[in-house]
């Protein structure tokens, strides 16, 4: 059996040498996916991968948008590429729709769909390190639904440092604008429940084990300086007039 720290030892290991294998070639991609067919794509990082330093390392941005969520489309697209019905649904709608999809790919759709709606909000809500903190609907919303940003920031933090595992970390927003906080294990996603999401913030260890290897709670402290409190404040907006997706 493993020891925790040898496990960490191997784990951080594994990484720096995939980390250093990402820049190799084509051949090394493959590892992970191979070049997607489907209706569903990889969205473009909307900033330079080492636009999160010194928060986020470029590095893990790299592996985590180029490899992992590359995955997750990769596998969407290939579960459904036999069934053309559910392969035209926007993905919002797929993932409630879970029940209808045949249950040969049930699971595969679940956490592969679920991953690419995560993942495709996660890049859309962060930016530069610098950001101004949420103001005008967004601010007065945080301080009546969760208490204004300092308590919002340490129930978030728990609710993140309590998922057992691998999951998410959610802030929810219905038409009317009302927020709540929620978890999430592995890649499942409010979506799947018919809710929206307004931000959420990834503890899979993917996400941060190359700088902060076991230190969940560094990561989540440390995650709040990229959040992009604009394009939070765009989703709000997105949420109130009915028009926000995933």
């Amino acid at each position: 059996m493993l020891t925790p720290n040898r496990r960490g030892f191997l784990f951080a290991a594994g990484a720096a040498t995939l980390a250093t294998a990402v820049s190799a070639g084509p051949f090394f991609g493959r590892v992970f996916a191979d070049t997607p067919t489907g209706p569903f794509e990889l969205p473009p990082l909307p900033y330079d991968p080492a636009a999160l330093e010194p928060h986020i390392d470029a590095a893990t941005m790299n592996l985590h948008h180029g490899k992992h969520h590359q995955t997750y489309v990769t596998n969407l697209n290939k579960a459904l590429a036999e069934h053309g019905d559910l392969a035209k649904l926007p993905l919002e709608e797929l993932l409630t729709k879970l029940n209808d999809v045949p249950e040969s790919i049930r699971t595969t759709v679940r956490n592969n769909g679920g991953g690419h709606a995560n993942h495709s909000m996660f890049w859309q809500i962060m930016g530069a390190p610098g950001s101004a903190g949420p103001e005008g609907e967004l601010k007065d919303a945080i301080d009546r639904d969760l208490g204004g940003l300092d308590k919002l920031q340490t129930d978030f933090n728990a609710a993140g440092g309590r998922v057992f595992g691998s999951g998410w970390v959610f802030v929810t927003v219905d038409k009317d604008g009302k927020l709540a906080l929620t978890s999430k294990p592995n890649q499942d996603t409010p979506l799947m429940e018919g809710a929206r999401v307004l931000f959420g913030n990834d503890v899979w260890e993917h996400a941060y084990y190359l700088k902060y290897q076991n230190k969940r709670a560094d990561y989540l402290k440390a995650w709040w300086n990229v959040v992009n409190w604009n394009a939070v404040a765009e989703r709000y907006a997105a949420a109130k007039a009915g028009t926000l997706t995933i």
